[in-house]
């Protein structure tokens, strides 16, 4: 490892890391839209209660390394004081109904990608084209012309960061910053840990305690490669947690142009997210090669993936990249975004419902909103 450079020794530390994420990933069917998908239609919170899990140990972890000084948090772009309120709450929407239609979120694309299933080979693929296109292609014109044109500088109001505890403070002029991250890491953290705890259906599945786990410390591995080991005075790298939509676009273009590229931890853990699922699925006899059962199918994953790609990159992530790694530095943005991407899938989920009883858009809409609004009204 003598002769790597920095960003190729991280990216060897990520490519592994990912390699671990994706076959625990397989193994235990991890999956954000499974989890809401499970609690939305028969009332399952055990996935859910992985996924809560996975981002409290995330919480606790991240804010630990920030705590102690290893890790500039503060530096990352979830902390950034440039608030994207309408890419938070437009892209977390949008992503929410694009992983509906298309099955599964990003990572759950890129797992499954492993085990054999074209739809996801699909998927990932325009998924990828469509970020970069956000990122530095057509889409970003309308990123940067429209989106980013209601930005909000939280420095104009006096604040360092997006974090709860700078919201704190301003909100209540608390000077001790130290005490109050720590406050909030706890409170927000250990009530995640302890919210998974107490689901039954968590407590009881073996999958999904080693799926909360795994996920959780990956995140926090995550920050400590690319913000301990990457720290180079010469050769700095930024502190990074783990996301895949904007990777996932970055890997189209670099296997594109691999002689003229350079390897990152980005990409290098959206390949290895694929190959440790594949290593799964070859070790348990579980590969499949998969395809499209119908048109209707394959538009609906195509229209999903589209909409993965737009809406996770102008909301800064996907369900890991916010929903765990943008939540573990507790930015007030990660909350917004994953409220809409579950808000987002969670109706979609009902419209569908709704739509194979041969209800019109419309009224299947009017009727999944007024189940969402008001979850404890009975049907009449």
């Amino acid at each position: 490892m003598a002769d790597l450079s920095n960003i190729q020794l991280i990216s060897l530390l990520g490519f592994s890391l990912a390699i671990i994420f994706g076959f625990v990933a397989a193994k235990t069917n991890f999956c954000t839209m499974g989890a809401v998908s499970d609690l939305v239609n028969i009332g399952s919170k055990g996935r859910l209660g992985a996924w809560f899990f996975a981002a409290g140990v995330a919480i606790l972890g991240a804010q630990y390394l920030s705590l102690q000084g290893m890790v500039p948090l503060a530096d990352t772009m979830y902390l950034s004081t440039n608030f994207a309120l309408a890419g938070y709450i437009v892209g977390g929407f949008l992503f929410g109904i694009g992983m509906t239609l298309g099955a599964g979120c990003g990572q759950r694309n890129l797992v499954r990608v492993g085990g054999g299933n074209l739809k996801s080979v699909v998927v990932v693929i325009i998924m990828g084209i469509t970020a970069y296109m956000t990122m530095r292609g057509l889409f970003a014109l309308v990123r940067i012309n429209v989106i980013e044109q209601s930005n909000i500088n939280l420095a104009d109001l006096g604040m360092q960061s997006q974090s709860l505890s700078q919201l704190v403070s301003a909100l209540l002029g608390f000077e001790d910053g130290y005490a109050l991250q720590l406050i909030m890491a706890l409170l927000v953290g250990l009530g995640l840990v302890l919210y998974a705890v107490k689901q039954e259906e968590f407590r009881t599945s073996l999958d999904n305690i080693l799926a909360g786990v795994v996920i959780g410390l990956s995140v926090v591995a995550a920050w400590y490669i690319t913000g301990v080991v990457g720290y180079d005075d010469f050769d700095p790298v930024t502190p990074q947690g783990l996301t895949f939509v904007g990777p996932t676009g970055n890997t189209v273009s670099y296997l594109m142009t691999f002689t003229g590229a350079q390897i990152n931890f980005g990409i290098a853990v959206t390949l290895g997210m694929i190959i440790g699922s594949f290593l799964y699925a070859i070790l348990s006899g579980n590969f499949r090669v998969e395809t499209f059962n119908s048109r209707s199918e394959m538009q609906a994953q195509m229209v999903g993936a589209v909409l993965m790609g737009f809406g996770g990159v102008i909301s800064f992530g996907c369900t890991i990249g916010q929903g765990v790694s943008g939540l573990s530095t507790l930015a007030l943005g990660s909350f917004i975004t994953l409220s809409m991407i579950f808000f987002g899938s969670a109706l979609t989920m009902k419209i569908q419902y709704q739509m194979m009883d041969e209800e019109p858009f419309m009224k299947a809409l009017s009727i999944s909103l007024a189940e969402i609004l008001n979850p404890f009204k009975k049907a009449e």
